[in-house]
């Protein structure tokens, strides 16, 4: 498996054997490179999240599947993950599955209707391949990886990026949620992560903790910023918090700034009142 080929939306690149990935043109500050597709197999063919409603992606992913396609399998539903699904079993009958509620937090691929609902653990087998659903709240409460169990892979959808940190946008997005899921990650037999945007990571286990820490950083640096501002919002507080940050993008990262402060209200460090956050006495 490698992890080091260019990126280029709509170019097949095989990353393992059998395993084919196909970016869609959708670059952007939340999607990196753009979003990658997976396809698994030869003739029954596996689609893992098929992107955004994009009609050079659907077309890229048409001629490399024809009439062979059997199985969507979408990560989760957000607007640069799923909706293609729908475009695709229309085109080509093959079922869609994923887990089985969309949140409503005006984010979300409202069309998305699985043919079928997974839940934590559940065994796909798709053809030659035999797939592991594995809930990981967080990023998105309805978000699932996938483990392609002979081959230590897991598809992470938005779990885990390369190259970036995800964003976690309360109420449907979950810190606390978020920092368990990853925890449960290295329970797993993993050899590699193939993201949905950016390259394969080729050390899964060193990224994870290298995530938690800098979440957990994150939040305490956030907590000094609240001891040292006294109550502030959240606009405020992300001039501080995020001082790391081009300011540029601040108004993506009060998004997780909110979840950490969620959280550190939920562990008692922090209150909310109109508005306005401060440390908790």
């Amino acid at each position: 498996m490698t992890g080091v080929v260019p990126i280029i939306p709509g170019e097949i690149v095989e990353i393992a054997p059998g395993v084919r990935r196909i970016t869609a043109p959708n670059p952007g500050v939340m999607t990196g490179p753009g979003t990658n597709s997976y396809i698994l197999g030869d003739d029954a063919l596996v689609l893992i999240d098929p992107g955004p409603a994009l009609d050079a992606h659907r077309d890229a992913l048409l001629r490399v599947v024809g009439n062979k396609l059997r199985w969507i399998l979408c990560t989760h539903t957000h607007r640069d993950h799923s909706p293609l699904a729908h475009v695709l079993k229309a085109e080509t009958g093959a079922q869609v599955l994923g887990f089985g509620t969309t949140p409503d937090d005006g984010r979300q691929d409202e069309d998305f209707a699985p043919d079928r609902a997974l839940v934590d653990g559940e065994m796909i087998t798709c053809g030659d391949y035999r797939l592991r659903a594995v809930h990981t709240p967080g990023h998105a409460s309805n978000h699932l990886c996938y483990l392609l169990e002979d081959r230590g892979v897991l598809f992470t959808g938005d779990h885990v990026m390369q190259g970036s940190t995800v964003v976690i946008s309360p109420p449907d997005g979950d810190m606390q949620a978020y920092l368990v899921s990853l925890e449960r990650l290295l329970e797993l037999p993993i050899g590699a992560f193939a993201p949905g945007h950016g390259h394969v990571i080729a050390t899964p286990q060193d990224e994870v903790r290298r995530l938690i820490a800098h979440r957990l950083r994150r939040e305490e640096k956030i907590f000094s910023a609240l001891t040292l501002t006294g109550p502030t919002t959240l606009e405020q507080l992300v001039r501080h918090a995020y001082d790391d940050v081009p300011e540029r993008i601040h108004h993506v990262a009060m998004r997780s700034l909110h979840a950490h402060l969620l959280r550190l209200e939920r562990n008692a460090r922090a209150a909310n009142a109109a508005g306005q956050w401060q440390v908790r006495r």
